[in-house]
């Protein structure tokens, strides 16, 4: 095999190695989390009752992001992988009335934002794992509270360069 093929994959490998969300417990502290993630946090966010949710956006191209909801004393109370399709079905469920601060503490930062120009607001894609080339997007307003529940789209990076034939 060619060693130049090679050496991205075991660095890939063994990033995916260090990374360990199954270790995760209830009551540990954000050191902990932290730690056990091998990962700093991408994003924080503040939740009810004093709560914080960390944000470990991870993955090739952002496909996985684990939210980590600490309690008012820094402790993991809860956590879970929010790039699926249930988190998805959430959104859409509740988006009415919701804003940008709702959605980012939701699914966390987006894949890419697409500012809408004379329309007025932005669209915001999520990618997640799936066999299929698309992406979960969801539109803004200008003053930032959600104009949809959001839909899928096909995701550009799956387009083939425009020299392809």
């Amino acid at each position: 095999m060619n060693l130049r093929l090679l050496a991205p994959l075991l660095l890939v490998l063994a990033g995916c190695a260090s990374y360990q969300p199954d270790k995760l417990r209830a009551g540990m502290s954000q050191a902990e989390v932290t730690q056990t993630l091998g990962l700093k946090p991408t994003g924080r966010y503040p939740g009810p009752d004093g709560q914080t949710r960390l944000e470990f956006a991870t993955g090739p191209y952002g496909r996985i992001t684990w939210m980590v909801d600490l309690d008012a004393q820094g402790r993991a109370v809860g956590w879970a992988q929010v790039m699926s399709e249930s988190s998805f079905r959430n959104v859409q469920a509740q988006a009415a009335g919701k804003d940008q601060q709702w959605l980012q503490y939701t699914l966390g930062r987006p894949a890419d934002i697409i500012t809408l120009g004379w329309l007025g607001g932005s669209v915001w894609s999520y990618r997640y794992p799936t066999n299929d080339c698309l992406w979960f997007q969801v539109t803004l307003n200008k003053d930032g509270t959600l104009r949809d529940g959001g839909g899928y789209g096909i995701d550009p990076r799956c387009d083939p360069p425009s020299n392809w034939r």
